[in-house]
């Protein structure tokens, strides 16, 4: 166990240090900061003086590990365009994405599973062909489009939710969130549907795939045999092993959820990193680029890091193969 997860860390390290990396290369070749910070208007000696003071007139492999030691401390700069610590801009909108990620992970589990299991077995049913249209339909409508649809018909058409903002939030210490009253959960509604939908759709696919490979193995059949009712073999059984490949699935999801909320967040004007991200893109704000791209391979390596410890946790076939060297 401990070797097993001495390897997970090596591993970790390694992707970190390479998205370092490539954060890096963003500061040396998209543009130079010191002529967004001064201007076009500024004179050679202020150039000159200011590249030394942000140490960009040193070597490259020198900038490069003063780099990755602010980086490991969460340091990269200021903000090209608003002038604050980068740390402090993504201190703040993190926890909107955080909430809405975490909001529509739940709804992407909690319907995408049984509908899953449903479909697998019920498949000639007519409400199994009605989850599997809606599932297709939410694989292939672009997140844009159905939160656009979302927004005319539940927000201009009916009036039921708010079409942009956060609402009314809660500040806890750093931390602020919009769940602990109604006008928050209120705003939240559109934007977790709109991210919940793809992810929806492809657990409830999954599931379906897996339950329907599960049901014809041998064991099952041997416990239909033993006279066990469907309800044990179903659940007890079949969707116990199910879930273990669908966990991998959802672990990694989850970390797409937190990296692809984008477009979401542009379309419902939602206050989080997508939102920073597209922001820093559009006036070529590299230090918040690099900070965001950190964090996501960040998350998604800790959530990675998770998913491997549970699995091997859940299957003692991992757990054998350890110990025997192979």
């Amino acid at each position: 166990m401990f070797a097993f997860i001495l390897r997970r860390l090596v591993q970790a390290v390694i992707v970190m240090v390479a998205v370092a990396f490539i954060a890096f290369l963003l500061f040396q070749y998209v543009g130079d900061p010191v002529v967004f910070l001064l201007g076009q208007d500024a004179t050679p000696e202020q150039i000159r003086e200011l590249r030394a003071d942000l140490g960009l007139d040193k070597p490259f492999f020198v900038q490069f590990w003063h780099f990755l030691v602010n980086a490991a401390q969460g340091e990269f700069g200021l903000s090209l365009r608003q002038g604050s610590k980068v740390s402090r801009l993504i201190a703040e909108r993190f926890p909107a994405t955080f909430e809405l990620a975490m909001v529509a992970a739940v709804i992407a589990v909690v319907v995408g599973i049984p509908m899953g299991v449903y479909t697998a077995l019920r498949r000639g049913s007519f409400t199994s062909q009605v989850f599997m249209t809606v599932s297709l339909l939410g694989v292939s409508l672009p997140t844009f489009l159905i939160g656009i649809l979302l927004i005319l018909v539940f927000a201009v058409h009916l009036g039921w939710f708010p079409s942009f903002g956060r609402g009314e939030t809660t500040q806890i210490g750093w931390w602020s969130t919009g769940l602990l009253n109604a006008k928050g959960w209120h705003h939240i509604v559109l934007p977790a549907i709109t991210l919940a939908v793809f992810q929806l759709a492809l657990i409830m696919r999954l599931v379906r795939a897996e339950m329907l490979e599960v049901l014809r193995t041998d064991y099952i059949k041997f416990a239909r045999a033993r006279g066990l009712s469907d309800r044990t073999v179903h659940f007890k059984h079949a969707l116990r092993n199910t879930l273990v490949p669908v966990m991998t699935i959802v672990g990694l999801q989850l970390g797409q959820l937190i990296a692809f909320s984008i477009i979401t967040e542009t379309v419902f004007q939602w206050p989080g990193m997508g939102l920073l991200f597209i922001q820093a893109v559009t006036f070529a704000d590299i230090p918040v680029m690099a900070a965001y791209l950190c964090l996501i391979a960040l998350i998604f390596v800790v959530i990675n890091l998770i998913v491997d410890l549970l699995y091997f946790a859940v299957d003692p076939r991992l757990r054998v193969s350890t110990r025997g060297g192979h």
